[in-house]
């Protein structure tokens, strides 16, 4: 068993570069009190409206929520959305130099409309196409420059099919990864599935894995030593994480695999669990830890923000103590 207090001292010591598609989230808050006369349709009285990071930036807040510290690098729009990004970024004390703003693409932002802590609906803005030639050379310019002058421990793929990791950044990534002995991490989306090669960890959720494979996949451990083999088979990478939503995790480090339940939580909201857990477990590549261990702590992590509303980061403190709390239920048993 980890020591969890000297494994998690030591997040502070580890600079995490996260590379890719940064998002706004958008929580209007109202009251719903009658049906319109126009449609049948509720009206929305609007109250309290907040802003926070999403998707990339996300997963830049868990990985500073957790000590280490974030260098997030993407591309987000010269427009109103992209400015008040930049400005939860300052206020979150993340540093938004690696951020490219380009004049060609909307700021990813997800509205979503809320009434008594249940989500009614959401409205999202956003580019889905890769970026174009300029974007790209100054994103990876951006990229290969800091690596000339920074040490970074993990390189970490947050790719959500919004364009910023298109093929060749994604190989020119791996490339430079390779070459600077980086580890990488990889939470992946269904288009370039299979481009990340000889990755770490790669992370993918049983959703997304049953987009790319033609068998039918049950969440029994034969069938995801199946699946995992399939995706080794496909990548060479040294370790997959496969997050199974109430289920728990399955992983596979190329010498033992297990699955990990879930323990038993009240659930408000699923929304950012993946950007915690591919937090977490990026942390644990960086520092060599065991592979079950780091499944672990991602499992309860990730479950940890599920009992919150809306997309929140890891608090360190409390995963700390139900570690200790899992760790002593374990020992019993």
């Amino acid at each position: 068993m980890l020591d969890i207090l000297k494994t998690t001292s030591c997040f502070n010591q580890l600079n995490v570069l996260i590379v890719g598609d940064i998002m706004l989230d958008h929580y209007i808050n109202g009251q719903v009190n009658r049906i319109s006369p126009e449609a049948p349709v509720p009206i929305i009285d609007i109250g309290e409206q907040r802003y926070r990071l999403g998707g990339a930036a996300n997963v830049a807040l868990n990985i500073q929520a957790l000590g280490a510290i974030p260098h997030l690098c993407g591309v987000i729009g010269q427009d109103q959305h992209g400015e008040q990004l930049s400005l939860v970024l300052k206020k979150e004390s993340i540093n938004a130099s690696l951020i490219h703003r380009s004049s060609s693409r909307k700021t990813t932002c997800k509205t979503r409309i809320l009434s008594q802590n249940q989500q009614l609906f959401r409205l999202d803005q956003e580019d889905k196409h890769d970026l174009n030639l300029a974007d790209q050379e100054h994103l990876l310019s951006l990229i290969k420059d800091f690596l000339d002058h920074q040490k970074i421990d993990v390189l970490l793929f947050q790719d959500y099919n919004k364009g910023v990791l298109s093929l060749s950044v994604i190989n020119s990534l791996l490339k430079e990864a390779w070459k600077r002995e980086i580890p990488t991490v990889v939470d992946p989306k269904e288009n370039n599935f299979f481009a990340y090669k000889r990755v770490d960890l790669f992370k993918p959720n049983l959703r997304e894995i049953t987009q790319q494979i033609a068998d039918t996949l049950s969440t029994t451990i034969e069938d995801l030593r199946k699946t995992s083999r399939f995706i080794h088979q496909q990548l060479a990478n040294k370790k997959t994480l496969i997050t199974l939503s109430e289920k728990g995790l399955f992983y596979d480090d190329g010498q033992s695999s297990k699955i990990i339940p879930t323990t038993p939580r009240k659930i408000a909201d699923v929304c950012g669990a993946g950007d915690t857990v591919i937090s977490v477990a990026a942390l644990g590549v960086a520092l060599n830890l065991d592979m079950e261990e780091i499944a672990i702590l991602c499992n309860l992590a990730g479950g940890q923000v599920c009992e919150k509303v809306g997309v929140v980061a890891v608090d360190l403190k409390q995963l700390v103590a139900d570690y200790n709390n899992y760790k002593d239920n374990r020992l019993v048993l």
